[in-house]
């Protein structure tokens, strides 16, 4: 059942994150104006890695959770926002620091991680 708790949360998280960055994108551009990285309408072989990208984080996240009896709800929301914590938010925020990303794009990027990670968590709890 993990397997399938692993394929519905991916492609479930490609879909929210997607639509995520259609309604935030006009955001983003607004806040930086010509500064704004134009990313382009994405093409097969970009969806396709963004699938596999995904799919190997709810696998991951799936790994960790089980090894650490976290699967279950709540638990595995807990679990959620400690790695948001750990991983793309201090990623991020060094991105900000050092690379100059606008705090905007990576507030956007951290909104979606959280919300990959949490719809992940859900699947999972629910499937599991």
């Amino acid at each position: 059942m993990i397997v399938a708790g692993i394929a519905v949360a991916a492609l479930a998280a490609f879909v929210l994150s997607s639509v995520y960055y259609v309604l935030l994108s006009p955001v983003e551009q607004r806040a930086l104006g010509d500064r704004v990285l134009d990313r382009g309408k994405p093409g097969p072989a970009k969806v396709v890695a963004e699938l596999v990208r995904t799919a190997v984080v709810a696998a991951g996240f799936a790994w960790i959770a089980d090894r650490a009896e976290l699967l279950a709800l709540p638990a595995s929301l807990t679990l959620a926002l400690v790695l948001w914590l750990a991983f793309p938010v201090v990623l991020l925020t060094g991105s900000i620091i050092w690379e100059r990303v606008p705090w905007q794009t990576a507030a956007i990027h951290a909104g979606d991680w959280l919300l990959k990670l949490v719809l992940v968590a859900v699947v999972l709890g629910l499937l599991h």
